[in-house]
């Protein structure tokens, strides 16, 4: 699995820090997906700069073997809170969308229907 952390020029990126939020990530993603997994972008930037706030925002792209990249991104006061939440989303997207495939291959929909 490729896996990259992406920031801009106002978050510090070091091996360590990459390191740290790739453990994060891998143990969200990793446990559910971790064989399907092909590559993981983390981008992380601090949208005001010195202003301030709640102002660093994760994005989240995860690339699972045959299926198309899946993205969600998430703004926080702080780079583990974002990532947290980047990651949460993404999660809720990708089981979305892999319960929808799970319905086309023949289980029974909600309105009582038979799948194709």
């Amino acid at each position: 699995m490729i896996f990259q952390v992406r920031t801009d020029n106002h978050i510090r990126n070091s091996a360590a820090f990459a390191e740290s939020i790739r453990t994060d990530v891998e143990t969200a993603i990793g446990d559910r997906f971790g064989d399907r997994l092909r590559r993981v972008e983390v981008y992380l930037e601090d949208v005001n700069s010195d202003k301030g706030g709640i102002d660093t925002r994760c994005s989240v792209e995860v690339h699972l073997a045959g299926r198309p990249a899946v993205a969600a991104h998430d703004v926080a006061a702080d780079v583990e809170t974002a990532v947290d939440g980047a990651v949460e989303r993404v999660l809720r997207v990708i089981e979305k969308q892999l319960g929808r495939q799970d319905d086309r291959a023949g289980h029974t929909s909600a309105a009582g229907d038979q799948g194709m």
